[in-house]
């Protein structure tokens, strides 16, 4: 994860810095007090804090934001003096960061989303056809990690499975586009599950567990090519047509496409990989504003509901979700039924092991 220097890692959200400086001059108007909270953010949640609700929500507890994004590891080279809070996509990059600003814990958790695969109808439906999906909704299904990764082991190609051949896009070897593990928060989650299930169900934690399953994870990762540090820049290929016929993302992402409606669902199937990891979006506080700020995202109603309305899921309230995801039950898995969630290697484990991924 250090060889990221020289990269450019956060990019400003203009979008969400105008609405968020509009919000506060016109709590300044009407004689209210406004705190300015600069925070660097996972890319997932950019539409969140840039949406125009987000920001009047936050106005009205005193509050303007000024987000920048960077992938969740990557937030470990970022020079944070003058951040009021980083907020990267799960614990352990979180927890990193803790450590190295003496950050008191716990931290703010205030929600989480699950990993999933996006793919076409059609693409989906030869994955079942040949054992390697099950599809258990009209627009969704589990992904099998085991048939899944045996697959890897032996280089399949899509030609090799029946059906393909009536569907020119599915072409060359079978694997699921993900971002750089070495920066971004889910590839790395992503090699997490990988290697869980590639350890007999054990997690990763030795040296001789790397070994066991670094060429099956160079495999996932190294097939790729060059690979892009943002979720949002993957499923957003996805989404326009243009990305790889396997994708992986965080539900929070598709509940807020399905959210949106239009076109880009009109041929979306959702597959929750049987063994995954969960993505539970972190706060590290770097002063008192920015702890004030985690803590309000956690408890505040309003706010809680638009996270949901942004497809998050907020700790310890699944009724939320369950409510405001009604209507697309076809796709989203909402109890998570049949999922099971991989153990997280450490913070160390994890970094060695998308070094060896990445070769």
């Amino acid at each position: 994860m250090r060889r990221i220097a020289g990269i450019v890692l956060a990019v400003l959200l203009i979008g969400g810095v105008v609405a968020a400086v509009v919000a506060g001059r016109d709590n300044e108007e009407t004689g209210a007090a406004t705190k300015t909270v600069r925070m660097v953010i996972g890319s997932e949640k950019a539409q969140f804090f840039a949406d125009p609700e987000v920001v009047k929500a936050l106005a009205a507890k005193g509050y303007t934001v000024r987000a920048e994004t960077s992938g969740s590891w990557a937030m470990e080279e970022l020079d944070l003096k003058g951040y009021d809070l980083a907020f990267p996509s799960s614990q352990a990059p979180a927890d990193e960061l803790a450590d190295k600003y003496g950050v008191r814990k716990p931290l703010p958790r205030p929600f989480y989303s699950p990993l999933v695969v996006v793919a076409h109808r059609s693409t989906a439906a030869v994955l079942a056809a040949n054992g390697l999906v099950t599809l258990d909704r009209s627009r969704g299904g589990t992904l099998r990690m085991d048939a899944y990764l045996d697959a890897a082991r032996a280089d399949r190609t899509w030609q090799q499975l029946k059906g393909a051949e009536k569907h020119t896009e599915l072409t060359g070897t079978l694997y699921v586009a993900t971002t750089d593990p070495e920066t971004s928060n889910s590839g790395a989650l992503y090699l997490a599950a990988a290697s869980y299930v590639a350890n007999g169900d054990r997690v990763v934690s030795s040296d001789a567990d790397l070994d066991r399953t670094a060429p099956l994870l160079r495999k996932l990762v190294q097939v790729q090519g060059a690979q892009k540090s943002s979720s949002d820049a993957t499923f957003r290929d996805f989404t326009s047509g243009v990305g790889e016929p396997l994708v992986l993302a965080y539900e929070s992402q598709v509940a807020a496409l399905l959210a949106e409606g239009g076109d880009a669902v009109s041929d979306l199937v959702v597959l929750y990989p049987d063994t995954t990891a969960t993505s539970d979006h972190t706060v590290v506080p770097l002063t008192d504003t920015g702890r004030e700020l985690g803590e309000l995202l956690s408890t505040d109603p309003r706010l809680r509901q638009l996270a949901v309305r942004h497809g998050f899921r907020p700790q310890g309230a699944s009724a939320e979700f369950t409510r405001a995801t009604e209507a697309h039950t076809a796709y989203l898995n909402q109890r998570l039924t049949g999922v099971r969630q991989a153990p997280v290697p450490t913070s160390e484990v994890l970094r060695r092991m998308a070094v060896r991924a990445r070769g």
